[in-house]
């Protein structure tokens, strides 16, 4: 399966969460693959802690290959090139995880048919090798988008399975930039009709996750706190409402992930490690994480939290 990830907005948690999710596929046992087609800022590096080795030996990515300038993107192993010290070491049972990098210093670029063609071809061989794919890309109204609505309607894909990822933060902003990607004039349903996707199969493949939305931890009793309680229950009943208008409701949505300081502050694996020492809600966020990677390993596309 290849999950293709995007945004309406930057600082969605989108790197990170889909970083977290292919992590925890592959302790599960699957293979996974992670390809960075953010052109603009590939980060994904820095997220599995390969950023050094990306740096230092500087071999050709995504960006590269896309255009013409190599036969294939560098693979990065992540269990035996992570800087991380817990992540040094397959554990037993677990699949590979593989990054294939984005270019260091790289921009967006238009794409054409030989462009397609080449993502077509990387996209085959990824799926073939590995158990899920995660292609991470650019945020908004991309050329990545667009190569990858433009590669998927090619006839040599027609049969592997795909989902699409929307993120999105949970304010009233990101639910309508991110309703607005899929559905507006420009968004992925019409942009991909253009290049013979059928709109209701594409539709039926999109899901949404919620990112950044504050935990059950609110305080009941009297005093400020209780009082700001209030406050953040009243604006999260009015953005379900706001959700629920927009049809990002609960069939539409994969999963959530919680607002949680570490991925704010440092975004960043959370291991089994992390979250029974985290002081802030480490356990729920893993177990988000968990949820969603669960979640596209039953290919339903309609696991809510």
């Amino acid at each position: 399966m290849i999950i293709f990830a995007t945004s309406d907005k930057g600082g969605t948690g989108r790197s990170v969460t889909c970083a977290n999710i292919a992590y925890r596929r592959s302790l599960a046992g699957d293979d996974v693959a992670y390809a960075d087609f953010d052109f603009g800022s590939p980060g994904a590096a820095a997220v599995f802690e390969l950023d050094a080795v990306v740096r230092d030996v500087p071999d050709p990515g995504v960006h590269s290959y896309l255009q013409g300038r190599v036969c294939e993107p560098a693979r990065l192993d992540v269990w035996s090139l992570s800087r991380r010290e817990e992540l040094r070491g397959a554990p037993m049972e677990s699949g590979r995880l593989c990054l294939v990098p984005g270019d260091h210093g790289g921009g967006e670029f238009p794409v054409g048919a030989c462009e397609a063609r080449r993502c077509a071809e990387l996209l085959l061989a990824l799926e073939e090798e590995f158990d899920l794919t995660i292609v991470d890309l650019r945020a908004g109204r991309s050329y990545a988008v667009d190569l990858a609505l433009r590669t998927t309607a090619r006839p040599e894909l027609r049969y592997v399975p795909t989902r699409w990822l929307v993120f999105h933060r949970w304010t009233r902003q990101h639910i309508a930039g991110a309703v607005g990607l899929v559905h507006g004039d420009r968004g992925i349903l019409r942009a991909g009709v253009l290049w013979g996707h059928d709109q209701a199969a594409l539709s039926e493949r999109i899901r949404y996750v919620r990112t950044a939305v504050p935990g059950p931890g609110i305080p009941q009793d009297g005093g400020e706190a209780a009082g700001s309680a209030t406050w953040l229950r009243a604006r999260d009943a009015d953005l379900k409402a706001l959700a629920v208008r927009l049809k990002l409701d609960r069939t539409a949505t994969l999963g959530t992930v919680p607002l949680d300081p570490v991925l704010q502050w440092s975004e960043q694996l959370i291991t089994h490690e992390d979250a029974a020492v985290s002081p802030a809600g480490g356990q729920e966020t893993a177990r988000a994480f968990t949820e969603l990677a669960d979640a596209l390993a039953r290919g339903t596309g309609r696991e809510a939290p």
